[in-house]
């Protein structure tokens, strides 16, 4: 499960300045992936949540390291994966998800980064689903080239949920 303290910092990554008064509601955990839901008066959000397992380089601070797939209730996103990191990430190299063999470039902002397409993230979600668990790799404003293990174990059930909760 996502740990309590982690989960401000979800947060604090993933809300614009004015819903942050809004505290995002666990609802489930499915083994590796949580699901939270939060009321910002009007527009709910709902969205699944994987912690990094691993990160590499060992000897520097990553910070708070998170996989999400948010869905608005409203439609304005529909199973949007994105990355959030706990350092600024440059915009080259772009950031790369891979699962086995298939990979998928994303494109950054400060500490997100998300796919540019709606197929592709498509296509990544159907991966995701079928995976053990995904890697991705980024290089920080800094330069440091990092790379990160994000467990897939739980996400089709934790996805699921998403939706019921926000579909």
């Amino acid at each position: 499960m996502v740990r309590n303290v982690t989960l401000a910092a979800i947060f604090a990554l993933a809300a614009p300045a004015a819903a942050l008064a809004q505290t995002p509601k666990a609802v489930a955990t499915y083994k590796d992936w949580s699901v939270f839901v939060r009321d910002t008066g009007g527009e709910k959000i709902c969205f699944a949540a994987s912690e990094a397992s691993d990160k590499s380089p060992k000897s520097v601070n990553h910070g708070d390291v998170f996989f999400l797939v948010a869905t608005w209730e409203s439609g304005a996103a529909a199973e949007q994966p994105s990355l959030m990191t706990g350092y600024e990430i440059d915009l080259k190299p772009e950031p790369v998800v891979r699962i086995g063999s298939d990979k998928w470039d994303l494109y950054s902002s400060e500490n997100e980064a998300f796919i540019e397409s709606k197929d592709e993230e498509q296509r990544l979600l159907r991966a995701m689903r079928r995976g053990a668990d995904m890697r991705v790799s980024a290089v920080s404003k800094r330069g440091t080239a990092t790379s990160y293990v994000v467990s897939l174990r739980g996400v089709t059930a934790a996805l699921e949920r998403v939706k019921r909760e926000c579909g």
